[in-house]
């Protein structure tokens, strides 16, 4: 059974990126645009990890992270904080949020499929 990888990110071409990679790799992809989007999917669908982008349209990607995490039935889902919004300190409040690890784009995919395996296998 393929596991289920929930993709939050606005930028198309990104989204296609990522699609691609984790499809190629073998993972079952979904997608949300928007952080509102992302935290309905993941109560709606449970999937299996999360790929989350920090600068969203409305919800931005560390509220999302929170308010996944502070639902009992989806805190265990591991959330991988994606993004070009890499600043210093960006990593430190995506953990204070709840996410468990941290990826800058432009990431490497060979990286990005690894940490994922960390999480998934």
């Amino acid at each position: 059974m393929s596991r289920l990888i929930l993709v939050v990110e606005d930028q198309e071409d990104n989204r296609r990126i990522m699609r691609d990679l984790l499809t190629s790799a073998g993972y079952e992809v979904m997608e949300a645009v928007t952080g509102e989007d992302g935290v309905s999917a993941a109560e709606t669908h449970r999937p299996d990890l999360i790929l989350m982008d920090i600068q969203l349209p409305g919800l931005n990607g560390y509220e999302a992270t929170r308010q996944i995490k502070a639902n009992p039935d989806l805190e265990h889902i591991p959330i991988i904080v994606v993004t070009s919004y890499a600043l210093s300190g960006d990593d430190v409040k995506a953990f204070e949020a709840g996410c468990n690890a941290y990826v800058s784009k432009p990431f490497s995919p060979r990286e990005l499929l690894a940490k994922i395996r960390e999480y998934l296998e």
